[in-house]
């Protein structure tokens, strides 16, 4: 039996690329040589996988098959105990959804009063650098959801998971918005491929 722990990122990613049409091991090696990791590939946007290799349909539809499938797993596992107690599985599925995505992206994780997962929400999508949130419509649908907390989660594409300053002044407002209707926001995670920031950890919450 192939043992797939031992192979490397190229020849796992053929594999998964089999059905291509072409000659995977070729294709692999080209798409890790665009976007630089395997991360990186899975988390692509399909048009721009299509874009940069002549892999066919059903190769790259098996990818985004397997990459849901890891992201699933994530979320399984992060759901099993209250979000606090469970800090590292929660952290492990913020990366593994996030920390390769090619454009930002923000995410609200909102909590119960024994702080469970009641439902991980996209909030918007952006450019490399930047995406918009509205503070308001964060803690409008907080209160639809009857939700005691919150997680804020947003990815920062360059890499680099250090916060911005318009980070810090957005989740400064998210913050006072949700005080005021007895709300708490228990950190904001900044998610890169070169680690995590939190916001409580660095003493901005």
């Amino acid at each position: 039996m192939l043992a797939y722990e031992s192979l490397d990122d190229q020849t796992l990613l053929a594999l998964v690329l089999s059905r291509s049409g072409a000659d995977p091991d070729r294709l692999a090696g080209g798409l890790l040589a665009r976007f630089g990791s395997l991360g990186a590939v899975a988390a692509a946007d399909l048009s721009e996988l299509t874009r940069s290799s002549d892999a066919g349909p059903a190769g790259l539809g098996d990818l985004k098959v397997l990459r849901e499938l890891a992201v699933r797993l994530a979320r399984e596992e992060a759901c099993r105990r209250p979000a606090i107690a469970s800090w590292t599985a929660l952290l492990a599925y913020a990366r593994t959804a996030m920390a390769h995505l090619p454009r930002e992206q923000f995410r609200v994780l909102y909590l119960d009063h024994r702080n469970n997962l009641l439902r991980d929400e996209w909030v918007a999508d952006g450019t490399v650098d930047h995406a918009p949130v509205y503070p308001r419509e964060v803690v409008r649908r907080a209160l639809e959801l009857s939700a005691s907390a919150m997680i804020l989660v947003h990815n920062h594409p360059s890499g680099d998971p250090a916060p911005s300053r318009a980070d810090i002044e957005m989740t400064r407002k998210v913050v006072e918005a949700a005080r005021a209707l007895g709300l708490q926001v228990h950190d904001h995670l900044v998610i890169g491929r070169d680690g995590t920031a939190s916001f409580k950890t660095l003493g901005l919450i």
